[in-house]
């Protein structure tokens, strides 16, 4: 299997072709690719980063391209970079949420705009695999150090206010630890206090993987909010660009339900504005920015999709199950950080109503949800068109299709995703209802037609 995916470059380092070697070649043809003088590189924590870094920088300034260092980064932090700083392109070093063994190249054009399969990672495998000669360059490029820590942080830090909150916060031993408590215990209020764990930086990522999206990993938080009677509690992942949030009754809330959050923070400043969410996302999002006054959008799942829709829409934000939530204000980028900020402004101001976030979700969740059910089998495009057959020719007619990303189907009493996903060998399942019973009869129903394919 390549590890030329969707939304970047991935997989198990020094395995699968994924090695020194790769990242050279990738160095010694992004400059054409995208026509850059020059290339910011940031990097992640992980073992591997160091080597990868080298080699890619070997590759970019044989090629005359000049390589700006930027150090160990969160990838909002490359975005950040990229856009404010006029760069040609930019690559984090970084396989995001997976384990340690993992490595890989996330890679912008200028503007921090993503490159996707569809939109250069498919012609740079080209090149990389035909592995054509270029001329020797007569001036090779150089490594420039870079560091912008300072402007980042005050960047992220004026979106903040002072929080009279209890937090809990795990880092994930990931990039969050580069800027959080910079940010974060310099905006907390007077006898309040976040309370900080896996707050060092390890590749190894020895307390739990760092993908906050499995329950698994976010049980020290859990027990941490209880403990500390916390308000709210905070995870991010490995590269600090998706956030999880724990409630106050140490329940894991699904990311697609802190859209509803964040779009309280901005309707209530002004109506009628665009808001993108993944195909994947409740009803109970889709009609609470309705009922706000907000235009809710559903889309394609991936960051590629969502930063090319934002600027489309003109949305002013967009989120998704996974924990990634994009904003106009950053560039049309996902900001872990950046959302974890504009959710603790709303449960501060929850808070002072004598509010808490556990109520204001129970408030607007008003279906039962599967979450997301993934299915290991052979025959995927067969099975998901099976299931579309079957719900779309019974007496039961939807009252809407979505057909871009698998198909969302939806009827009057519930609505179901089916999808491949473009990361992971799997078929992806949601499915939401109006209640407990008709949810686990859609579930049970729909499982049994695609498990007959595997």
């Amino acid at each position: 299997m390549s590890v030329f995916k969707a939304y970047d470059i991935r997989g198990i380092y020094n395995e699968k072709g994924f090695d020194k070697e790769l990242a050279y070649k990738v160095g010694r043809y992004l400059p054409i690719l995208l026509e850059a003088k020059k290339i910011l590189i940031g990097r992640d924590i992980r073992l591997s980063s160091d080597e990868v870094f080298e080699s890619l920088s070997k590759g970019i300034t044989d090629s005359g391209c000049d390589v700006y260092n930027l150090g160990l980064a969160t990838t909002p932090y490359v975005y950040y970079a990229t856009a404010s700083f006029g760069f040609d392109g930019s690559v984090q070093i970084t396989a995001s949420h997976n384990s340690k063994e993992y490595n890989g190249m996330k890679i912008s054009r200028e503007l921090a705009k993503p490159v996707g399969y569809d939109t250069g990672l498919a012609q740079l495998e080209k090149m990389v695999n035909e592995n054509k000669s270029i001329p020797e360059c007569a001036t090779k490029g150089k490594i420039i150090d870079f560091d912008k820590s300072k402007e980042y942080i005050a960047f992220q830090s004026n979106f903040a206010k002072t929080w009279d909150l209890n937090i809990s916060c795990d880092n994930s031993n990931g990039m969050a630890n580069l800027f959080i408590k910079d940010i974060f215990s310099t905006h907390i209020g007077s006898g309040k206090e976040v309370h900080y764990i896996n707050d060092f930086l390890d590749g190894t990522f020895p307390a739990h993987e760092p993908n906050p999206l499995d329950e698994k990993n976010c049980e020290q938080l859990k027990e941490l909010v209880k403990k500390n009677g916390s308000d709210i509690g905070v995870i991010f992942d490995g590269d600090a660009d998706r956030v999880i949030f724990i409630d106050d009754k140490a329940r894991f809330v699904p990311p697609d339900m802190m859209i509803a959050v964040i779009a309280k923070h901005y309707l209530e400043k002004e109506k009628s504005m665009n808001i993108l969410m993944d195909i994947r996302s409740s009803k109970s999002v889709y009609e609470f920015v309705e009922k706000n006054g907000g235009i809710p959008h559903i889309w394609k799942v991936g960051h590629v999709f969502a930063k090319a829709k934002l600027p489309e829409i003109n949305a002013i934000f967009g989120g998704e199950l996974a924990g990634h939530y994009y904003f106009k204000e950053f560039f049309n980028c996902d900001s872990a950080i950046l959302a974890a900020i504009l959710c603790l402004n709303i449960i501060d101001d929850l808070k002072k109503q004598g509010k808490k976030l556990s109520e204001f979700l129970d408030s607007i969740t008003l279906y039962s949800n599967s979450g997301e059910l993934n299915f290991r089998i052979e025959n995927k495009v067969e099975a998901m068109e099976k299931v579309k057959e079957v719900f779309t020719s019974g007496d039961e007619k939807p009252s809407k299709i979505y057909d871009f990303d698998g198909y969302r189907i939806e009827f009057a009493d519930y609505w179901f995703n089916i999808r491949m996903s473009n990361t992971e060998p799997y078929l992806r399942l949601v499915v939401e209802a109006k209640n407990d019973a008709l949810l686990n009869e859609k579930v049970e129903s729909i499982s049994a037609i695609i498990k007959s394919y595997s």
